[in-house]
């Protein structure tokens, strides 16, 4: 299946009647927008042992990525509709996640507690997470997925190629990093624009919007709940006790046979 959230676009694989397929070598192909179909991330959805679905994610350079929340997102609101159910639980290498139909066709998924600690980002050595020693001053996010947040004057005015592939690269992040630069339009709402590693720039991202709206509570310039612009919509994220819960619409565009 092709799918997107807010224009962050999946090809999805569902392996739970078939062999094993997916690996590096075929994500690439897949993943090339001239020559195979193309996408920012590959899901693989499995059996889950211990819930409905298992999810692992591929970047289109071949990487795995260990979270992926608006594919995330895509998958539990056409399998909730295709069961006929208004909850989902999907393991994924974040954890066990609870997504849920949030009506008005938007879908809402817990993608679990931020990580802070500098190890668990991971970071290649002990800083502070909320102010990393790199110019601009940006806050270091665990979301499943490393991130490094800059907030600006006006993310519109960065030069992000530039900006996130040097960025996405820097000796701190041992794993790479995503990379989000945002400024605050108000207490309660962001623009953001992303660079994802493996994938460059992308119209949204699930995980980014997390981290940034992780980021900017944390510095004390929002709430805990933020609207954030991106360049395919916008989504909505709340921090809550029991995890940081994003909302948003989805889309399935088409059905495709992997010969």
């Amino acid at each position: 299946m092709k799918m997107h959230g807010l224009g962050n676009d999946f090809v999805v694989v569902d392996e739970r009647s078939t062999a094993r397929r997916v690996d590096a070598a075929l994500a690439r192909r897949v993943g090339d927008r001239h020559r195979g179909v193309g996408f920012d991330q590959l899901a693989v959805i499995r059996d889950g042992a211990d819930a409905d679905l298992e999810l692992l994610f591929w970047n289109a350079d071949g990487s795995t990525a260990g979270a992926c929340g608006n594919a995330t997102r895509c998958i539990a609101a056409w399998e909730m509709a295709r069961r006929g159910q208004g909850t989902l639980t999907l393991r994924t290498e974040r954890g066990l996640l609870l997504a849920q139909d949030a009506g008005d066709g938007l879908t809402s998924v817990n993608m679990g507690a931020p990580l802070l600690a500098w190890a668990d980002v991971p970071l290649a050595r002990e800083v502070p997470t909320l102010h990393l020693p790199i110019d601009g001053d940006p806050v270091a996010t665990g979301m499943g997925n490393p991130h490094c947040t800059f907030f600006v004057d006006d993310a519109e005015a960065v030069d992000l190629p530039t900006f996130g592939a040097t960025h996405e690269h820097h000796p701190l992040f041992p794993e790479r990093t995503n990379v989000q630069v945002a400024h605050v339009v108000a207490p309660d709402h962001l623009r953001m624009r992303v660079w994802e590693r493996g994938a460059g720039i992308t119209l949204a991202s699930g995980s980014s919007s997390c981290a940034t709206a992780v980021a900017a509570a944390r510095r004390g310039i929002t709430g805990r709940k933020v609207r954030i612009d991106l360049d395919g919509g916008t989504i909505q994220v709340d921090w809550r006790e029991d995890g940081v819960w994003m909302t948003g619409p989805t889309a399935h565009v088409f059905d495709g046979v992997l010969l």
